[in-house]
């Protein structure tokens, strides 16, 4: 009896030990991680800025948060007269590193179509983490160890939800703000296209928000959505960029291109045009919406599309949409990759992997990855700079 016994628990035992580990692997493959510690710096939020508010039509607010949470907190604030030549600084707490840039108050909306034939590397989905969104551009020989901007003519495309989760989305959006600077003047271009949680965030959505913006907002003394919102640079700055665009026939959307777009005659102008009316108001669901709705839904709109990974779609269905855009393939974010992944025969690239916080202590830690395009040929870009052919 009791040898019975001992077997059965032993049977038992083995059948959970198996579902522990095919659940953890299955976990692993699809980006999950166990967080177990943060860093000390976490909550230093001394120099933490700069914020930008117009105050009004002809007065802009550049204010810096000082102090810590023994001796209070307050804020450092200056302002100048819009359109002035105003040189700032972000800095960065887990490194003490800081970076500068030059405060531009009015924003163009950028082309949607770009025909050079110079280089592509695409990330995406960097989610508030600009330690490794730093380091990775530097390994990848975009910038230099002094962020300087070294790939010429390439094209630098950031493929949406650069913001939420971490806690350096601030430093983040400034540094994506000071790479297009940089890259403008020397023939390159840095393409910023947006993703659900930026737009998420011009909505006044902060559901995934870092705790640290909720301490942020209550030390400038703002609710949080006006960190975002049309009386701040960043959200002027943000409301500018594009959902999809076409570079050197390659379409970029943070989450995809839904074949039944390509019913809908619209073009690549007439796409962002419509979801760019939609930044600051929150999507829900009318009778009879027409393609007005079904480019701001949450499930078929560019930057929430998930049918590459998730629907049951021929090739034929994935052409369609290339079609509709003078296309012959898409980039995209927003569904989560083991690594950097080419399917329906090169058509599609998955490119959403899971990049380390700069202030979480994760395991498995995670290493980060892009997509670099070279005459033709597609290459993953490992985090030490490494390509590997697709």
């Amino acid at each position: 009896m009791k040898t019975r016994i001992l077997r059965y628990l032993k049977h038992i035992g083995l059948t959970i030990l198996t579902l522990a580990i095919a659940a953890i692997s299955f976990g692993l493959y699809h980006g999950a991680s166990l967080h177990y510690a943060d860093h000390p710096k976490l909550r230093d939020l001394d120099n933490e800025g700069p914020y930008l508010f117009y105050e009004n039509d002809s007065v802009l607010s550049i204010n810096y948060i000082q102090g810590n949470k023994n001796e209070g907190f307050y804020v450092n604030k200056q302002e100048y007269p819009v359109g002035d030549d105003i040189a700032v600084k972000s800095y960065f707490a887990l490194d003490d590193s800081s970076f500068e840039f030059a405060v531009q108050s009015e924003f163009k909306i950028p082309p949607v179509t770009y025909n050079d034939g110079e280089d592509i590397l695409a990330i995406s989905d960097i989610e508030g983490g600009y330690k490794v969104f730093r380091d990775f551009l530097i390994h990848s020989q975009v910038i230099d160890a002094d962020l300087n901007w070294v790939f010429g003519q390439g094209h630098l495309v950031l493929v949406g939800d650069f913001v939420d989760r971490g806690s350096s989305t601030t430093q983040v959006l400034w540094f994506i703000y000071k790479l297009e600077q940089d890259a403008k003047e020397h023939g390159g271009h840095v393409h910023f296209i947006l993703g659900n949680h930026e737009i998420k965030n011009l909505q006044g959505n902060h559901g995934a928000a870092a705790d640290r913006y909720i301490a942020v907002s209550r030390i400038l003394e703002k609710q949080q959505f006006q960190l975002y919102d049309d009386h701040s640079v960043i959200g002027r700055w943000l409301a500018s960029k594009n959902t999809v665009e076409r570079i050197n026939e390659i379409l970029f959307a943070h989450g995809g291109i839904h074949p039944n777009l390509a019913d809908s005659e619209l073009t690549l102008q007439d796409l962002n045009a419509t979801v760019r009316k939609h930044y600051s108001t929150g999507y829900y669901p009318k009778p009879d919406g027409g393609i007005e709705q079904f480019l701001i839904s949450t499930k078929t709109g560019p930057s929430w599309y998930r049918g590459y990974f998730k629907d049951d779609l021929s090739e034929e269905d994935v052409e369609k949409g290339l079609k509709a855009f003078n296309a012959k393939a898409v980039v995209v974010g927003h569904t989560i990759q083991s690594k950097v992944t080419s399917h329906f025969n090169g058509k599609v690239f998955g490119i959403d992997v899971k990049h380390p916080k700069d202030y979480h202590k994760n395991w498995p830690k995670g290493t980060s990855e892009g997509l670099f395009i070279e005459n033709g040929t597609y290459y993953r870009v490992l985090d030490n700079g490494e390509k590997k052919t697709l």
